[in-house]
């Protein structure tokens, strides 16, 4: 299985060449498709397109999951509403005519559905290979399955670490700065009102690791407050069951277009590079 993060995909491209032409992103959007399709698609198989919805349950939990992107956009000289515009149209047209499952759900995120089929195929006869296209370091504590690869399209490179256990650990003490989510010692609002954060030592890490049992015994109150907030937002074993159950049911349930579909489509949008190489965009 190839889980491809679509937004993650489609966005560093936009940011890095100020794309703002639809016909320019929808031709940029498919082409990395048929790339890492044609790449992978012989020792992985099946593709699926992994969305982020809206109104994700994260905001829910936590309002200030992401805030400070909404305004660095508007800060930005780039015309947000019309690249988003472009991007859910070219997410729906995919879905129409391209022979991959597509999961997009309202209060899901790509992480969700990226997650949630990644742990699913730990299930008995299910241990297929799966590759996550993506840069997110968020995934790295999937690698602790040994069947689960990921590709960085930004490095351009495999993204790998010795010890994905004990990242995720680290990783949920240091928070995550992209996604508006402080380090365990620092305000929820931290980010967001760019406070100071309270400074992480290794050392500070290291013992609550050695006693990651027992942390409501080591840790402040505030501190396992706060340690408790950012597991919930940055493991992907704290995913709802509600929201796994309807990825699973949506990715069984989801019938794929037929193959002949491909070329009509890249035909009416007049995708001629693409359409050379039509037979690349089908499964192995």
């Amino acid at each position: 299985m190839i889980l491809l993060d679509y937004s993650q995909i489609a966005l560093s491209n936009i940011i890095v060449q100020k794309l703002n032409d639809e016909n320019m992103i929808r031709h940029m959007i498919l082409n990395s498709i048929r790339m890492y399709n044609k790449k992978y698609r012989n020792e992985y198989g099946q593709m699926v397109i992994c969305a982020d919805g809206m109104n994700t349950w994260r905001k829910d939990y936590f309002p200030l999951y992401k805030a400070h992107r909404k305004k660095n956009r508007s800060e930005s000289d780039q015309d947000w509403t019309e690249i988003f515009r472009i991007l859910n149209l070219v997410r729906e047209e995919i879905r129409e005519n391209l022979p991959y499952k597509v999961i997009h759900l309202e209060g899901c995120e790509a992480d969700d559905v990226i997650g949630t089929l990644s742990m699913q195929t730990q299930e008995f006869g299910q241990h297929e290979p799966v590759m996550i296209i993506s840069s997110d370091k968020d995934f790295i504590q999937l690698h602790k399955y040994n069947n689960v690869k990921q590709f960085s399209p930004i490095q351009k490179k495999m993204v790998s670490d010795p010890n994905p256990r004990t990242y995720c650990f680290e990783h949920i003490c240091k928070g995550d700065k992209g996604d508006g989510i402080p380090n365990i010692l620092s305000p929820d609002n931290a980010i967001m009102d760019e406070i100071r954060q309270s400074p992480m030592t290794k050392k500070k890490i290291q013992h609550w690791a050695e006693n990651i049992d027992n942390l409501k015994e080591v840790m402040s109150e505030e501190e396992y407050r706060n340690y408790q907030r950012n597991k919930t937002l940055i493991d992907l074993n704290e995913i709802p069951e509600s929201i796994q159950n309807e990825v699973i049911n949506t990715f069984n349930g989801q019938k794929v277009p037929m193959k002949m579909k491909v070329l009509n489509y890249l035909i009416k949008k007049r995708c001629n590079l693409l359409i050379e190489c039509v037979e690349e965009f089908y499964n192995g």
